[in-house]
């Protein structure tokens, strides 16, 4: 394994890393983590097999860690004062307000379902490659999966804080059939 095998995997593990975590500075930190450790480890990693995988897999494992240590969520991000970039502010375009939508909703899945998701989505990983990486069997992703798609379905129809506040506030009777 040299630098340049792994160099062509950063930008997967860096997508992953940001739909895991929604910030983009803890990503970059869990890529960095990531990176650091398949470099300390390199030989644990069998020649010859899958190194995106097992790429995956270390991140996937770091993680959970940091999950379980409550060190992901307690990074706190840079703050910026507001008045210094006024002049770079403008209203988000539609496809900006889905994927902020589509953000909201990853974040409300379970752990163990986003992770699935992600990786057969977006990494457009196997089943089995997905098992490899979570270290559950290849049911398992499946199922995950599925409920996972089940409840982006929901979380995507269900309406948003604003809209569900306008919709009360508006005085037009609703109609409803009646047999």
């Amino acid at each position: 394994m040299n630098q340049q095998t792994i160099v062509v995997h950063i930008p997967g593990l860096r997508r992953y890393a940001r739909a895991l975590t929604g910030d983009v500075w803890t990503a970059d930190d869990l890529v960095q983590d990531t990176l650091e450790r398949a470099c300390s480890r390199w030989r644990l990693w069998l020649a010859g097999s899958d190194l995106r995988a097992w790429l995956f897999t270390l991140m996937h494992n770091l993680f959970i860690s940091q999950v379980r240590q409550g060190l992901t969520r307690a990074r706190l991000a840079p703050t910026v004062d507001l008045e210094d970039v006024a002049h770079e502010l403008r209203a988000p375009d539609a496809s900006a307000s889905f994927a902020i939508d589509l953000q909201r909703c990853l974040l409300r899945l379970p752990e163990e379902q986003r992770v699935v998701m992600l990786l057969v989505t977006m990494e457009e990983m196997s089943y089995d490659e997905v098992a490899k990486v979570t270290g559950v069997p290849v049911g398992t992703v499946m199922s995950r999966l599925s409920r996972a798609r089940g409840r982006m379905r929901e979380l995507l129809d269900e309406p948003t804080e604003k809209s569900a506040a306008s919709a009360a506030h508006k005085s037009e009777p609703v109609l409803r059939r009646m047999k």
